[in-house]
Formats: structure tokens, C-alpha cells, sequence
């Protein structure tokens, strides 16, 4: 099948699903222009501050992709392109879409708190002390694997001591990013008027100075010497206000994201290549089957559960107005998605059956995009180095802000402490960022590879409760929930599946003495308790959702809808 139809059908129906979709549920709960935003009511120049739509888009953007709508897709390509794209197109609006404005709602509408924060309003505090275990777990695994990939795609050497130019020049390049961003930030911090076209030509020019003294300018610094650097970078990115560092860094970011892709997406319209991944290969592929593994494997390309925590985390506290929740949450996962079809189709245009299962999925991605441009005569190599930096940078983007988000939820998850002076002390935010920076470094130097596997399932286990959550507080404020029920309950069987299916396998290794107790040993412990702890929590939230079921009439009554 040819490319450009698969990419122009797809497009379609999500801009569809944005236009209409998304304009009935701003309808149905009642987003109201006209409210104040946590950021005007909290405003302290620092987490709280009103921010432009455009490089508040930006940033939420930046956060909530990363390098997942590449990776996923692409891991998911073993079930063929069919089944990857329908999921990403249909699962990102009626799942994925619905999560981040109801998640972003919810949270415009309690003063910017995350959504443990709201489980303890609409369910209880175990429910919040649950929810931030399951939290803390996808962001500090999610942390420590975004800087060892990152760290690798800058470190300087290979094995054998060579040089490699590539990513010495990608590091070099993201270390200008940085300086770059903070000139930027307090420009337009001084000139907020700027017009869109002023702010993309200024963030064009920057980036072209980062990458043309990037390739001029390779740093040679092992992989060792990368983490402590990152480590320290998302130290100082967390705890600085959002306007001087994490706003103009992220924007400048999506815009090389922006460019990156929309060049690809000129490429198979033009180029109009014919797809050799195959359509479909089965329900069971290189030994997974397609249920439950191509739901949790796409992740942010349809639906993460790591989306609701930055909606709830850093999003709502700068979102000047709530007509910005379906441009920011609905928006930003149109676009996501767009990118995800982007990267299949491009990976399945030069799909070569000895290498695209073999490598990473962002090294399979750049060198395709190399490939495929290369039949137009131009520079692989300058496009491999261009596609590595745009995916690496954006790790490192996801990096800031899962930083802050861990920070804000052990801020928040201090306030249950009942000594004062142990409180003030975890409360503060060097400290509460020091912890985070600490256990994400330790497990960045090798302890989250022993448990990666479960990352997956957890942050679509994260997505359910969620929903859960969420349909829980809207149906104590009298709003409909049906929108989230089914999505919930689909994530919840699909997770809860790929757990149990992850402790039989472990079971088969440790009882065959092919397992050790490093690995499955504890893998096997923590899947036991994360299935204990969701179906504690499913309970409550459901209890919760029947007891406001029966009160259903005198709550409508009390919010008038």
C-alpha cells in the first residue's frame, strides 16, 4: 500500500476526531471560559504563571512525547502497520484524548493538584497513597531510562575508544540548546506580544546556530561523563521558574520536532514510497501476542498514562484559560499521534527484515528517515545527525519536566507526614528535587534495566486508574462519564493481562532455573504487590463511582446539569 494514502487518511480522521470530538466534550463538562485558572489564582512566578497558548503548547507537547511516539510504534511493528495505525488513530481520540482533557480538567478545576491530590477528594487518602505509588514508580523509571538513552546518543566513543562524531556533535549541539533557550526565555518574557511568525523565525535561527556549532563542535565525553552532567542539568531545570528555562527550551524543541516531521511527512508525499513492513503478521508475533502487548507497547503514540501526571502536574499551572484545555490536551495528542504514523510509515517504507527488529527503535527511525532522503540525493549522514539530536533532545526535554512532576508529587505526598520539621524539610523543593535526582541517578547506572519490562505495563496501568479517577470526581460534580468508562475498563484488562502474563513467565524461569533473583526474583515480587495495589484501588474508585451513582438526582440538582 502506498504511504501517502495510509498518512492522508489517518491525518483526516484525527483532525475529525479534534474538530468535533473534542469540541463536544469542552461541551458535555462544561469547560467555561470564563473561570479562573490556577495560574492567576496561584500565581508565583515559578510553577504558577499564565502563559501563552503557543508556548504553553509547546512545552506540553515537548513533555508528553519525548521520544514515545517513535519508539512505540516502531517496538509495536512486529504485529505489522495495520493494527499499529489503527490503534494510534482510533485509540488517540477515543482513549488517549479523553484521558489528557479530562486529566487537565480535573486538575484546572482543583487549583492545579495532580491527580492523587483529587483521588483523596473523590475516594480517600489511601486512594492518593496508592496513586502515588504507581506515579512515582513510572517517573523515576521513566527518568533513569530517558538519561541512559540520552547518554548514550551523546556519548563520544564506542567500545573500542573510537571516536564518534555523530554523537559528539548531537551533545554539543543539545549543550547550546540549553544556552540558546535561556536567551530566549528572557526575550520573550520581555516582548510577550510577539507574533507567531517572529517567534518561529527567532526559534529557527537558534536552533540552526545549536546544530551548525554542534557539527562544528563535537564535545568527545564517555557515557559516564553524560549522566552526571544530565543529572545535574535536571537538577537545576526543575527547580528554576518555568519562563527562564523549561518554557523557551521546550518550544524551541517542538519546533525542530515541527521540522523534522513535517519534512518527513513532504517526504512520502512526494516520494510516495510503497510500504514493505507487512499489513498485519498475526495475533502472536516473535512470541507476544497481539492483545494485550500492542496496547501497551504503543504507549504514548495512542494513550500514557504518563500524560495524565504532566496535564496534572506543570500544564494546569500555567494555562491562562480553560478554552486552552482542548487546544493543549486534545491538540497536543492529535499531533502526537500524526507523528506516531509518521514514524511507522517511514520505518515500513525501508522495513528491513534483518535490522528493524534488532536496533533501537530511534536508531531504526534515523536511519531510515537517512535512507529514504538519500533517494533524493541528499546527505544521509547530515540527516541521521539531525534525527538523532531532534530524538535525544526531546528525551532530554521529557527529562525536565518529569523531574519537576516527581518533585511536586513528593511536595504534595509530604503533607500527610505528621511531623512538622520532618514535613518542612521534604516539602521544600531542593530537597524534594535532590531525592528525585538521587534514586533517578542510582537506577540511570543500571538497577532500571533489572525491572524495565514492567515500565510499560505500569504507565498503561497508570492511564487506567487515571480515568478511573477522574470519572470518579466528575461524577461527584454531577458530569457524564460514560466517555471514560470504556476506555478505563479496556487499559485496566490490558494492563492487568500483561501483569499476570509477566509473573507466569518469571514463574517458568525461576522454577527452571533459567531465572535469577536480580531479575525475575524481584520482578516477580513487584508485579504481585502493583496487582494487589490496582485491584485495592479499582475497588475503591468503583465503590466511590456506585455510591455517587445513588446519589446521582440530588447531585445533579446540586451543580445544576
Amino acid at each position: 500500500m502506498r504511504a501517502v494514502l495510509i498518512l492522508a487518511i489517518s491525518i483526516l480522521i484525527l483532525l475529525a476526531g479534534y474538530t468535533f470530538y473534542g469540541k463536544w466534550l469542552c461541551k458535555v463538562w462544561g469547560i467555561d471560559s470564563g473561570r479562573k485558572t490556577p495560574s492567576e489564582i496561584n500565581r508565583d512566578e515559578v510553577d504558577y504563571i499564565p502563559t501563552d497558548t503557543r508556548v504553553l503548547f509547546g512545552h506540553h507537547f515537548a513533555s508528553i512525547a519525548g521520544a514515545g511516539p517513535i519508539n512505540g510504534p516502531i517496538q509495536a511493528a512486529i504485529f505489522g502497520w495495520a493494527p499499529v495505525v489503527l490503534w494510534i488513530v482510533l485509540g488517540g481520540i477515543f482513549f488517549g484524548a479523553v484521558q489528557d482533557v479530562s486529566s487537565l480538567f480535573a486538575s484546572v478545576r482543583n487549583y492545579g493538584k495532580s491527580i492523587a491530590y483529587i483521588s483523596e477528594k473523590s475516594i480517600g487518602k489511601y486512594a492518593k497513597q496508592l496513586f502515588y505509588v504507581f506515579a512515582l514508580f513510572a517517573l523515576l523509571f521513566l527518568n533513569a531510562s530517558f538519561i541512559d538513552m540520552v547518554a548514550s546518543s551523546y556519548n563520544g566513543f564506542n567500545s573500542g575508544g573510537i571516536k564518534i562524531v555523530e554523537n559528539a556533535s548531537s551533545g554539543s549541539a543539545s549543550i547550546m540548546f540549553v544556552f540558546m533557550s535561556l536567551i530566549f526565555g528572557f526575550a520573550f518574557h520581555r516582548n510577550k506580544n510577539s507574533s507567531n511568525l517572529m517567534l518561529i523565525l527567532i526559534g529557527a535561527f537558534f536552533i540552526f546556530i545549536c546544530i551548525g556549532i554542534g557539527i562544528s563542535f563535537p564535545v568527545y565525553l564517555n557515557k559516564t561523563s553524560w549522566i552526571f552532567i544530565i543529572i545535574a542539568y535536571v537538577f537545576i531545570a526543575s527547580i528554576t521558574p518555568v519562563w527562564i528555562l523549561l518554557q523557551p527550551r521546550d518550544f524551541l524543541n517542538s519546533c525542530l520536532l515541527y521540522a523534522i516531521f513535517i519534512f518527513a511527512a513532504l517526504g512520502i508525499i512526494f516520494l510516495n514510497p510503497q510500504m514493505h513492513l507487512p499489513a498485519f503478521n498475526g495475533f502472536n508475533a516473535a512470541g507476544d501476542s497481539l492483545f494485550p502487548m500492542l496496547f501497551i507497547t504503543v504507549s504514548c503514540g495512542a494513550i500514557s498514562g504518563f500524560h495524565s501526571l504532566v496535564c496534572s502536574g506543570t500544564t494546569s499551572k500555567q494555562i491562562k484559560s480553560e478554552a486552552d484545555i482542548k487546544v493543549l490536551a486534545f491538540g497536543g495528542m492529535v499531533v502526537e499521534c500524526i507523528i506516531a504514523v509518521i514514524a511507522i510509515i517511514v520505518a515500513g517504507c525501508v522495513f528491513n527484515q534483518s535490522t528493524m527488529y534488532k536496533s533501537a527503535p530511534f536508531i531504526i527511525f534515523s536511519q531510515a528517515m537517512a535512507s529514504l532522503f538519500s533517494k533524493v540525493g541528499m546527505d544521509s549522514n547530515a540527516i541521521y545527525i539531525l534525527t538523532m539530536l531532534t530524538i535525544s533532545a526531546f528525551a532530554l526535554t521529557t527529562l525536565d519536566t518529569t523531574t519537576r512532576l516527581a518533585r511536586y508529587l513528593i511536595q504534595e505526598f509530604s503533607s500527610d507526614i505528621k511531623s512538622e520539621k520532618i514535613k518542612s524539610r521534604i516539602s521544600n523543593q531542593y530537597i524534594a528535587t535532590a531525592l528525585t535526582v538521587a534514586v533517578t541517578g542510582l537506577l540511570a547506572f543500571g538497577g532500571f534495566k533489572n525491572i524495565w519490562s514492567l515500565f510499560g505495563t505500569v504507565n498503561q496501568l497508570l492511564a487506567a486508574i487515571a480515568l478511573l479517577t477522574v470519572s470518579v470526581w466528575l461524577g461527584s460534580k454531577g458530569k457524564k462519564i460514560f466517555i471514560l468508562i470504556i476506555p478505563m475498563g479496556f487499559m485496566l484488562i490490558a494492563a492487568l493481562t500483561s501483569l499476570i502474563l509477566l509473573l507466569y513467565n518469571n514463574i517458568v524461569k525461576l522454577v527452571g532455573g533459567m531465572g535469577t533473583f536480580i531479575k525475575e526474583g524481584i520482578q516477580t515480587f513487584l508485579i504481585v504487590l502493583l496487582i494487589y495495589f490496582a485491584i485495592k484501588l479499582t475497588a475503591n474508585c468503583f465503590k466511590a463511582l456506585f455510591d455517587f451513582r445513588g446519589q446521582k438526582k440530588k447531585i445533579e440538582r446540586k451543580y445544576n446539569r
